[in-house]
């Protein structure tokens, strides 16, 4: 039976201590991130919706009119999962549509009101969370924590997310 190697091709030597604290972050990373979603999934489930939809909640409220294109980039989910979700959203009132300026076929989308309130409240105890988080551990911290956050980011990628954000 042929070894099959699980660790990743060796970039240089690793010490134990180094071993144990990537480990310790990436596995606080799992804890905060299921802490992190725990509060809007709470009121995503009593609403009848998911993470899929809080996505594209907040996507859409951080980038008005976004293009349907520019969302599956974002999100790199299907063209069909998209939609199946964003349908529900537009039929209920979350988002609108508009054509766009200049390319009529574009589908622009934007929150309504009734969005912006859900998004909110979805976004909120999050808003807080971080809030906290950031006045705990001091501004050192939090600027640290942004570049970590940063350079886990696609290399590739990681200028026009970072240029979008400071845009949006």
């Amino acid at each position: 039976m042929t070894d099959i190697n699980i660790l990743p091709p060796d970039s240089g030597p690793h010490d134990a201590a180094e071993t144990a604290e990537i480990r310790q972050a990436i596995e606080l990373l799992f804890f905060a991130y299921r802490d992190f979603t725990s509060d809007p999934d709470v009121i995503l489930s009593r609403s009848g919706y998911g993470r899929a939809h809080h996505r594209i909640l907040h996507f859409v409220g951080a980038y008005p009119g976004i293009n349907v294109a520019q969302l599956l980039a974002i999100l790199r989910i299907t063209k069909q999962s998209l939609g199946r979700v964003l349908k529900q959203l537009l039929k209920q009132g979350f988002v609108e549509q508009r054509p766009g300026k200049h390319d009529r076929r574009q589908r622009l989308l934007f929150l309504t009101g009734k969005g912006r309130e859900f998004e909110a409240r979805l976004s909120s105890p999050q808003h807080e969370r971080v809030r906290r988080a950031f006045a705990a551990a001091g501004p050192d911290a939090v600027s640290g924590y942004l570049q970590v956050l940063e350079h886990l980011i696609n290399e590739s990628e990681r200028k026009i997310i970072l240029d979008a954000i400071k845009r949006g």
